[in-house]
């Protein structure tokens, strides 16, 4: 997200479900679990030939939920995602004309980096919001907590590799403002249409914000 963005992405809730859909039938349903479960945003990969209807069904039938498109990795999807109702838009890395895209459709967006050198980029261009991925990969809450004091201005969604059993460490960080994890829509529960079973997901990554360093008994 550029620096000249009122609404943050990071403040809104502690953990953002990142989802891939492979039956546009599932997304309204799915939408409205995770709102239910107190967590009222959306990142819906582009990693299937659905996702853009995906993203538009759930933009035209959950208004209460904040849909974005992630896995951006061309400008053109960019534009695609937009299009589509997209409210956000979030890339695994940065280049110059994927930035160009993402700004150019007025949308809030978190590019990603692994590196303190493309934090730096990122900075320089005005960002000071940014997704961290693959965290677990790139060095962890370890690598994220180390860099704070030299790169304080940046702030980080650390997304791959994240659950409930570690995204408490990532919380507590000064420069974490939410993370991205997959775990609160399993492929199981995804294929057999379980929604009760996301919801509750949803309740229980909900309640990290409330203590941070900790996960809930």
């Amino acid at each position: 997200m550029t620096t000249t963005t009122t609404r943050s992405l990071l403040d809104l809730v502690p953990v953002i479900p990142v989802v891939v859909i492979d039956r546009v039938e599932d997304a309204v349903p799915l939408a409205r679990a995770l709102v239910d479960g107190g967590l009222p945003v959306i990142e819906l990969t582009l990693r299937t030939p659905v996702a853009i209807e995906a993203i538009e069904r759930i933009a035209a039938e959950v208004p209460e939920i904040l849909v974005g498109a992630g896995t951006i990795v061309a400008p053109q999807q960019a534009m695609l995602a937009a299009a589509a109702g997209a409210q956000f838009l979030v890339s695994p890395g940065s280049t110059p004309s994927l930035l160009g895209a993402m700004t150019d459709t007025g949308l809030p967006h978190l590019p990603g980096v692994a590196t303190v050198s493309e934090v730096l980029a990122l900075l320089e261009a005005g960002y000071t919001e940014m997704k961290f991925f693959p965290a677990e990969a790139a060095g962890g809450a370890k690598f994220l907590a180390s860099i704070h004091s030299p790169v304080q201005a940046a702030r980080f969604c650390p997304t791959g590799g994240i659950s409930i059993s570690n995204a408490a460490d990532y919380l507590a960080l000064p420069n974490v403002g939410c993370v991205g994890g997959s775990w609160i829509t399993p492929a199981a529960a995804m294929g057999a249409q379980e929604w009760t079973r996301i919801r509750t997901l949803a309740a229980q990554a909900a309640t990290l914000g409330e203590h941070p360093g900790s996960a809930p008994g």
